[in-house]
């Protein structure tokens, strides 16, 4: 289950229990429609609360943002103190045209995407 609010230029999405296909096609969604109105976006990934996500979400967050969107977004913040979790997103930076920074506090992340 996802929670996805909206704010200027950030797309801030919190993840709660498993992330699954549904969850990620409803992020797309409102991010698209975001990104039509706006320009360039930032985001704000909370996966403090996720216990996981299933293999078509790694295979769809690849397609969308490596090969659909990767100069779309400006900033992408997660908030995670998953070791894996940190170096995945780590590795986005081969892939995403953005400036990914991960973090432990939710405060700071959400400071830093706005900025």
């Amino acid at each position: 289950m996802i929670t996805i609010e909206q704010t200027d230029n950030l797309v801030n999405i919190a993840v709660l229990g498993e992330f699954t296909i549904a969850d990620f096609k409803e992020f797309e969604e409102q991010s698209l429609y975001k990104l039509k109105s706006s320009g360039t976006l930032n985001l704000l990934f909370d996966l403090r609360a996720m216990l996981g996500y299933t293999v078509d979400v790694a295979w769809e967050e690849i397609k969308f943002f490596s090969r659909e969107h990767n100069h779309d977004f400006s900033k992408i913040a997660v908030v995670t103190d998953n070791q894996w979790i940190t170096w995945q997103s780590l590795l986005s930076r081969l892939f995403v045209d953005a400036d990914i920074q991960v973090f432990t506090d939710y405060d700071t992340a959400k400071a830093w995407a706005q900025a």
